[in-house]
């Protein structure tokens, strides 16, 4: 079989990279510093989560650009929740928000809400004009889990999207092989996923400059430093540092160059996988 390299037109000893802007419409810094990362900075995608407060004025400003859609069924921050955009009771946890935890919506979601609150979702950010160009989970949600497991899928079957999978670790810990059955399905996903929430901007350079042959995803979470971001979350400056490093940050374009790496976006993974189709 081909590698997911060699779909692309590349060689399959070639380092591939694609470079998400994670959480765009979570809050207007988190807006400005997806966008700015992507049309001034190395980002070569983003994702939107379509609950968040801020998702429409993102789709506003939105100018074409690879996005994927980031499926949310957690609000992990205490103190500014977002919620189900369908009528999903068991989505909600005691104050109004989605659960904060992933292992409290496994607990109480009833399934057939979780996959209409998702589809629809994917259907809102279509029906905003966005592109999608992939589909994501967020906190692993939908990953981790069997039966959440078949709603992703489902989705990246019924919309012919490629899927953001973590590595052979993860499904160690899921204990079922989800990469597997995306692939058996001709569900696309990228060779290696680096995903450490918020991580350290130097661990971000570390993994730039390593990659193994093939498609990597690493992700940041930027934001522009504002009043807003600060009163929001204790995380506020590492995602000021995320939207400098990808901005700013000459040494990461430098590693880039260095390491011969070629940038792509999950739009290149989902033509070839709609041509391979």
């Amino acid at each position: 079989m081909r590698t997911l390299a060699e779909a692309l037109g590349h060689g399959p000893d070639e380092r591939l990279l694609v470079l998400t802007a994670d959480q765009l419409g979570m809050c207007h810094a988190s807006n400005l510093g997806v966008y700015e990362s992507l049309r001034s900075g190395l980002a070569t995608g983003a994702s939107l989560m379509v609950p968040g407060p801020w998702s429409r004025e993102a789709a506003y400003h939105y100018r074409g650009e690879p996005v994927g859609v980031h499926l949310t069924l957690n609000a992990e921050l205490d103190c500014y929740r977002w919620r189900p955009i369908t009528h999903a009771p068991s989505l909600l946890d005691g104050d109004g928000g989605y659960p904060r935890t992933v292992d409290d919506l496994w607990d109480h979601a009833d399934l057939e809400e979780a996959r209409r609150e998702c589809r629809a979702q994917l259907e809102r950010a279509i029906l905003w004009g966005f592109d999608v160009s992939h589909i994501s989970s967020h906190m692993g949600a939908l990953q981790n889990r069997p039966e959440f497991f078949d709603i992703y899928l489902e989705l990246a079957l019924d919309f012919n999207l490629p899927m953001r999978l973590e590595g052979a670790s993860a499904e160690a810990t899921a204990g079922f092989p989800f990469r597997s059955l995306a692939a058996e399905e001709g569900i696309l996903t990228v060779d290696h996923h680096r995903l450490e929430r918020l991580a350290d901007p130097a661990a971000i350079e570390r993994s730039a400059m390593e990659l193994l042959p093939g498609v990597t995803e690493l992700v940041v979470e930027p934001a522009d430093d504002t009043p807003e971001l600060r009163a929001l979350c204790h995380g506020w400056g590492r995602r000021v540092e995320h939207r400098d490093l990808v901005c700013d940050n000459s040494e990461l374009w430098s590693d880039v160059d260095r390491g011969d790496v070629t940038l792509i976006s999950w739009r290149d993974i989902r033509e070839a996988q709609r041509a391979g189709t």
